[in-house]
Formats: structure tokens, sequence, C-alpha cells
């Protein structure tokens, strides 16, 4: 059941007409993809991740993405890996539960129905997380989603 308030689909950040990359979230952690160019060896891509800010790019160029966050991010087990010519970094969320708007400050930020979307996915899986037993894959919010961090008490530890 899990599996059905999983993302749908990416969002995709475009400028000037070229996806930068595409993200998704869930509950802990957010998931940024970025397409590498082919003929680069892997082992030149290099991707650094800190409390607030992000770095990507190749040894000896100027960095591909140089950004802050949205928010922080626990350092300690957010990571990045390279696979079938995409890098994919988990950005463990310091507040499990917050709703992003966009990985990257001020950068690809969500519409306000998408975001709305998003707040009402990761509600649901909030539910699915603390009542296993249930199916809340078809349940519906009607008007505003509250904010899954405090809804009913807030998250359990």
């Amino acid at each position: 059941m899990a599996e059905k308030l999983a993302p749908e689909k990416r969002h995709a950040f475009v400028h000037n007409g070229q996806k930068v990359f595409e993200w998704d979230q869930t509950l802990e952690e957010v998931n940024m993809y970025i397409e590498l160019p082919k003929g680069v060896p892997t082992k030149l891509f290099r991707c650094t991740i800190q409390a607030g800010h992000v770095e990507v790019g190749i040894r000896g160029n100027p960095p591909y993405l140089n950004h802050d966050l949205t928010h922080p991010v626990k350092t300690d087990s957010s990571f990045w890996t390279i696979e079938d010519g995409e890098m994919h970094i988990t950005l463990q969320k310091r507040e499990k539960g917050k709703t992003w708007s966009s990985p990257i400050q001020g950068q690809g930020i969500l519409d306000p129905y998408a975001a709305d979307q998003e707040q009402k996915r990761l509600m649901l899986q909030r539910f699915q997380e603390e009542n296993p037993g249930f199916d809340f894959s078809q349940a519906q919010f009607s008007g505003t989603c509250p904010d899954p961090r405090t809804f009913m008490g807030g998250i359990r530890p």
C-alpha cells in the first residue's frame, strides 16, 4: 500500500528550455535526479552535500549546480549515486514531514496547486506510516491540506 502513496512523477526544473534536474520527495527525503553528459567518466563527477547547500559538477570545471537548499538536511544520512547516466542525490530532511516547494532555494518552485498536491500526498504517507493496517491510498482532503508535521499532534518520532 505504501507504494500507492509514493511520488507519481518527478517534478522538473527547466531553465532557458533545458532541464536542469528532476526531483521528488517523501516524508523523510528529497531526491534530485540529474542527467549526466555522455562520454565523461563517472569517476570525474562530484557532489558535495552540506546542511544547507549542494554542489554538483565535473572535477576541474566550474560547478554545474552550486546552490543553497530550500531547507536544511542531515548530512550524515544524505548521499549520491550514479546509475545509468543519471546522478541521484538523496537529501535526508532535517524536519520529517516538511513539504518542500523545491530542493534549490528560489529555483523551480512548485505552483500553488502542485504544492498543495504534494502536501496532500505527504499527509497520506504519514497516515499510512502511523496506521500500517489501513489503506489510505483513496483518501481525499477537501480544501487546504493541513501541515503533515503538526496535524493531530504532529509526527511521532
